[in-house]
């Protein structure tokens, strides 16, 4: 039979061992988690632009369409010396509103367009959303969106992550015939047919839905300066 200062001695023992081997770990996998974490960050930008993209090739057509990016203030205007890339929403977000540091990405697409891709984040049933979305030149129609979940349900609200409500999307516009801002309304039920502002919500996903919408028109009002800046 073993002491109870043995078993304690050797528990800590232990202990101290796998604390010292999870440490290794954690700093030796913490250059590739971050490497992935800015891969997917480019490929969902990608997707917003309807285009598709791998872990593979992600950099390369990264570097080939987005061919400018910068970051604004809530009034429009450009901020100097902040690289776009680096802007994580979580945190600006907690800022005042005339604080945040927004991010804008410019594609050049292959039909000739340019797209303006703003960045989003909020808040769903169960944690929080977020996702992307590019604008042509007008800055007022969708060509594309992107939008991703921490845990929203299977099979219910965690469907905002799919093509086809992603999909929906496009060609919807934010601003009315008069040129006041309305953003996208998710409708339960769905959309009326010629609706330009509104797509159709997921069903039994109500509030991960209203979640996004109401992520949209909060986000895309940061931005409206920006927006009502460059319209062409």
């Amino acid at each position: 039979m073993f002491s109870n200062r043995y078993i304690f001695i050797y528990s800590s023992v232990m202990v101290i061992v796998v604390a010292i081997a999870l440490a290794i770990a954690a700093i030796q996998l913490k250059p590739f988690q971050e490497n992935n974490k800015r891969v997917e960050k480019m490929q969902n930008i990608l997707t917003s632009v309807n285009i598709e993209s791998t872990v593979k090739n992600a950099e390369e057509l990264y570097k080939k369409y987005i061919t400018e990016t910068y970051v604004v203030s809530s009034k429009g205007e450009k901020i100097e010396n902040v690289k776009a890339f680096d802007i994580d929403l979580y945190y600006e977000l907690k800022k005042k509103a005339d604080e945040r540091q927004l991010p804008v990405y410019i594609a050049k697409l292959d039909n000739g367009d340019t797209a303006f891709v703003l960045a989003l984040r909020g808040k769903g049933l169960w944690g929080p959303i977020w996702g992307y979305m590019a604008f042509k030149t007008d800055m007022n129609t969708i060509i594309g969106s992107m939008f991703d979940h921490k845990g929203e349900t299977p099979g219910l609200g965690a469907e905002i992550d799919g093509k086809a409500f992603q999909s929906q999307f496009q060609n919807k516009v934010i601003f009315d015939e008069s040129g006041k801002f309305t953003s996208i309304q998710t409708v339960k039920g769905g959309a009326k047919e010629g609706d330009m502002h509104g797509v159709d919500a997921i069903s039994g996903g109500t509030i991960t839905s209203k979640g996004l919408e109401k992520m949209l028109f909060d986000c895309l009002t940061d931005y409206q300066g920006f927006l009502n800046k460059n319209k062409k």
